[in-house]
């Protein structure tokens, strides 16, 4: 159980290291995963079925969430202004 929640906290840790389109692809991927795996099992009623849904589900959340990040990113200088720039 140690060993368990030592790792979660190192990935979440590690997690606010990354960039936004890493983020999204991501949070995507965890979404869709989720999503697929209960459809999945719902619909079959079997285990096999949960883990399809839920690879399918991960794969094209993943997808989604690449493609549908902003190429602008927003950065706030020192004297609060606002400026956009290509990521």
């Amino acid at each position: 159980m140690k060993k368990i929640l030592l790792v979660s906290v190192a990935a979440l840790a590690l997690a606010g290291c990354q960039t936004e389109r890493q983020d999204r692809t991501l949070g995507g991927a965890l979404i869709g995963g989720g999503a697929g795996a209960l459809i999945g099992g719902l619909a079959t009623g079997t285990t096999g079925g949960a883990l399809a849904g839920g690879a399918i589900g991960a794969a094209s959340g993943a997808i989604i969430g690449n493609a549908t990040t902003p190429d602008r990113c927003r950065y706030v200088d020192r004297y609060g202004r606002t400026r956009w720039y290509r990521c």
